[in-house]
């Protein structure tokens, strides 16, 4: 099936596409910041009619077609987002797809609740951005005082075009038009007068008021007992972070396989081949 069908899980709280047949064995697929489902819509049919499998994509809340929190959200919140499409989806424990932030998300549930967490392919991400401890009050000034800031009126764009031109533009990490056209997409919503806007919450644009230290982040990784397998790009934003290596070192067992291709790699029409076939030969190995 190529064709995603779009889900609805845990009461409606959280939106989602799925690929696959029902009853193929399920893959739940998480995304990036300010990304949403529409990440896998390159990757998913590939490894779907490669292994046989379903995979199953969110839109973390406030992303997407996704619920907006009442309160900030902090990376391990998307913990519950996780947690509560297994339950949904009657899973009691699931390999994990996750891509960048949703890598994030990926590797602390498995480091806390490994027995529902069966395997990790994580795309270009790997653990919880940090603070060091004395930076501590500094991070949770900047959070508290954004939080305290009315939100900003979210930009409406007079078509499609100019919404993934925006994007382009103005991007966290580099993205072309073609990459960020299906995550575009997904996240608009048309107004009365012919506009579109973002679906995505302005207060995901917030600091967060508090980040794992170092030292935290790193024995999450080394709790991870499950099988690992990291792709990056040779673009993407590990290639040069501080500390990628030894964050690698930290899971025992962890196979690395770095390829062409910028952060959201899975999504590139030239690159997504080469993810596919580096998932589908480690899965099978």
């Amino acid at each position: 099936m190529t064709t995603p069908r779009p889900l609805d899980l845990a009461e409606g709280r959280l939106a989602g596409l799925a690929w696959g047949e029902a009853g193929a064995p399920i893959w739940l697929a998480l995304h990036g910041w300010l990304d949403n489902a529409a990440s896998f819509s390159r990757l998913a049919p590939r490894l779907v009619e490669a292994l046989g499998i379903r995979i199953v994509a969110l839109d973390f809340a406030g992303h997407g077609q996704s619920r907006h929190l009442a309160g900030d959200y902090a990376l391990w919140d998307y913990c519950h987002d996780v947690l509560d499409a297994l339950d949904a989806l009657g899973l009691e424990r699931a390999p994990l797809l996750a891509h960048s932030m949703g890598a994030g998300v990926a590797c602390l549930l498995a480091a806390a609740l490994p027995e529902r967490v069966a395997s990790l392919t994580l795309i270009d991400g790997l653990g919880a951005l940090t603070t060091e401890a004395a930076a501590a009050p500094g991070q949770l000034r900047k959070g508290l005082r954004a939080h305290r800031r009315a939100l900003s009126t979210p930009p409406r764009y007079p078509d499609e075009k100019s919404a993934v031109a925006s994007r382009v533009a103005g991007g966290a990490t580099p993205i072309d038009g073609e990459t960020a056209r299906p995550l575009v997409r997904r996240s608009l919503v048309g107004e009365p007068d012919g506009h579109c806007r973002l679906r995505s919450d302005p207060r995901l644009l917030r600091p967060s008021p508090v980040r794992f230290t170092p030292e935290q982040a790193m024995a999450m990784l080394e709790a991870i007992r499950c099988p690992v397998l990291l792709v990056e790009g040779e673009g993407g934003i590990l290639a040069g972070r501080p500390g990628a290596a030894s964050a690698r070192r930290a899971i025992a067992g962890l196979r690395r396989r770095v390829l062409p291709g910028g952060h959201h790699l899975h999504l590139e029409p030239g690159a997504v081949g080469a993810v596919a076939e580096a998932i589908v030969a480690w899965f099978r190995d």
